[in-house]
Order: C-alpha cells, then sequence, then structure tokens
C-alpha cells in the first residue's frame, strides 16, 4: 500500500493558517468572522495563508461550537390581501422547521405603502437582536437611507417582492417585475385578439416599485406588439377593496368601451366583486397577479383569463438562505435563489396544496 501524506488525509485548520501566517488563533477568528481591531497587513497576511492551504471553513461546525443562533425579522406590509397572509404562514412554517438549525424567524406588519413607518421600524432595529431582515416596501429617499443606516450597523437586509437599488440593499428576491409586466402584456394582447382597445391598469401604489416596473414593461410589450391598443392611467386601489370598488364605476363611466383589465397588484377582491356585480366577469379580459384562493377561484369561474404569480414559500426559503450566507460571508448560488415567473391559466392551475 501507498503511503499517502499526512497534508492530503487532513483538512487544514484554524491552527494551521495561525502557524503560516504567523498570528494567534485569536486574530485568525476575528478576521474569519470580519470583526474589527485587524491591521490590514495582519488580514492580508491570514488571507494569504488561506488561499495557500486551501482551507475551507465549517461554517455550521463554528457555529454550533459558538452557539450561534441565527435571527432573520421580516418587514411586511398590513393589508388583506392574500398574497401577504400567504407569505406570513410560510415565515411561520418555516420557522418552525428551522428551529431545530438554530434559525428565528419573526415578522411584522408595517402600514401598507407607508415609507415612513417603514423607516422608522428599521430605525429602531437594534443589531444585537436580528442578524438579517427582509423588507417589503415602497422605495423612496427615507426607506433608503434607513436602509443604508441599518447596514453600517451590521444587518443584513434583503428587498422581498419590490426592490430597492442594488447599492443600498444586499439582495432582492423576487421575480423580475418588468419581465412579468412584459408577460401580461404579451398575453393581453394575444387574449383580446383585436387591433384597437383600451386597457385599464389596476395597481396599489404607484409608489411600489414592483408596480411601477410592471406597468413600465406591460407598457413596452403594447407599444411593440399592440399600437393599435390604448393603456390608460393606473388606477391605484392601495390594496383596498373597498377602495377599488368604489374607484372602478367612474373609470369605466369615463372610459366606457374598455376591453382589458391589467391588475398588477396582489389585492383583487375589490376587482372581482365590482365584475361579477356588474355582468362583466364574462365579458372583460383580465389578467391579473399572485395565485391565491380567491385569484385561483376567479380563474376556475372565468373572471380572470391568466394569473402571473411567483411561489411564496420559494420566496421565504431563498430569503432565509440568502440572509444565512451574507451572515457568514458565504457566496451565494444564484440559479438556486433565482425566482421564475409563474403562468397559471384554468387548465393548469396546480391542485390545492401541491
Amino acid at each position: 500500500m501507498i503511503k499517502q501524506d499526512r497534508d492530503i488525509i487532513l483538512k487544514p485548520t484554524v491552527n494551521d493558517i495561525a502557524r503560516v501566517a504567523g498570528v494567534s488563533l485569536a486574530t485568525v477568528d476575528r478576521v474569519l468572522n470580519g470583526r474589527p481591531g485587524v491591521r490590514g497587513v495582519t488580514i492580508e497576511r491570514v488571507n494569504k495563508a488561506i488561499q495557500q492551504l486551501g482551507y475551507v471553513r465549517d461554517t455550521a461546525a463554528a457555529n454550533l461550537a459558538r452557539g450561534r443562533v441565527y435571527r432573520f425579522h421580516f418587514l411586511l406590509p398590513e393589508s388583506n390581501n392574500e398574497f401577504i397572509s400567504l407569505l406570513e404562514e410560510q415565515i411561520s412554517h418555516l420557522s418552525e422547521v428551522m428551529a431545530l438549525d438554530r434559525t428565528r424567524l419573526s415578522f411584522e406588519k408595517v402600514p401598507a405603502f407607508d415609507p415612513q413607518a417603514m423607516a422608522r421600524i428599521i430605525s429602531e432595529i437594534d443589531p444585537e437582536d436580528v442578524n438579517g431582515i427582509a423588507i417589503f416596501s415602497p422605495e423612496t429617499p427615507s426607506v433608503r437611507d434607513a436602509v443604508d443606516q441599518i447596514k453600517k450597523r451590521g444587518v443584513s437586509v434583503v428587498a422581498l417582492v419590490s426592490d430597492l437599488p442594488s447599492s443600498k440593499r444586499d439582495h432582492f428576491v423576487g421575480i423580475d417585475n418588468v419581465a412579468a409586466g412584459r408577460t401580461a402584456g404579451q398575453l393581453m394582447g394575444h387574449f383580446l385578439s383585436k387591433e384597437k382597445g383600451k386597457i385599464l391598469v389596476v395597481t396599489g401604489s404607484m409608489l411600489a416599485r414592483d408596480h411601477l416596473e410592471r406597468r413600465l414593461g406591460f407598457d413596452q410589450v403594447m407599444t411593440e406588439s399592440f399600437p393599435g391598443i390604448t393603456v390608460l392611467p393606473s388606477l391605484e386601489g392601495r390594496d383596498d377593496p373597498d377602495l377599488l370598488e368604489r374607484l372602478l364605476p367612474d373609470a369605466f363611466a369615463t372610459e366606457p368601451d374598455i376591453t382589458g383589465i391589467y391588475s398588477s397588484a396582489a389585492g383583487n377582491l375589490g376587482l372581482i366583486k365590482f365584475l361579477r356585480k356588474g355582468g362583466l366577469d364574462q365579458k372583460m379580459v383580465v389578467v391579473g397577479h399572485e395565485l391565491t384562493p380567491l385569484s385561483r377561484d376567479a380563474l376556475e369561474q372565468g373572471t380572470f383569463d391568466a394569473i402571473i404569480s411567483q411561489d411564496t414559500g420559494h420566496l421565504i426559503r431563498s430569503t432565509v438562505r440568502i440572509l444565512r450566507a451574507k451572515t457568514d460571508n458565504l457566496p451565494i448560488n444564484i440559479s438556486q435563489e433565482r425566482i421564475r415567473i409563474d403562468v397559471y391559466l384554468k387548465e393548469n392551475m396546480p391542485l390545492l396544496g401541491g
């Protein structure tokens, strides 16, 4: 039998790094965990030793040895729409699953479309209590500044569903909203099968970046491929079904020849009630967002023609994986965390619970 060299059999350890770099174990630990108090030249020497030895850190073992617990907090808009409820359910479910993996998940509700409230809550977060946060929020200067400050205090930030500037957050988890809007435009144009017509766009708020990006993508396709169809100004329902139900009659009175509706927000109750009450549910082409019990029923009954959706379970699992990676200074598997755009018709809806 050929005798193998000991260095081939055994993985390099922190002791080996300290020996090669000529520093103490405490210094190696500070460099590995990104803690202050180490000179730049020393950090460079430790990193050179790591590279020379081919050291790969066993993060799970290190965290277990330190008794580390990950704490991640979600800030969600306070809304009655079912998409938000599905996110909450996924957070609660995953929290139970990951309790054994030393990960604690929590969420709180922030007044919807209220950037000042979101900025205030972000600024009140104590970095001693939270390793990372996920925020579903409008993009405004106050929110951007609050995110910038909390990151400087060592808290990782993921933008959830609706993006923030990449220079501010650490990562975005959600579909490509411009592509989702373009998808809606193609569906709408082909469903109408007309050279002319008017489309009403129903949105939550023009402060919401996801809604703005969907509108942008929708307009691009209608201009490029269906120039005879007119897209009307967005109607802001603020995810309030009663408000939307009050606004829609005036919109149709002003533009009686509306032939299609693109609902770029997830709150569809007010729209569905208006269409069914007015007998328009079988006459109007409607493309909406997010597969929920309500929109599923609308598809089954023919009130909606198509739903563009994103998997809420994937959204939450991906957010947690990314926050853990950021907390541990590890790379992110981009292909695993890419959220796909799902398109559902009456004929291809997944089974309930599937």
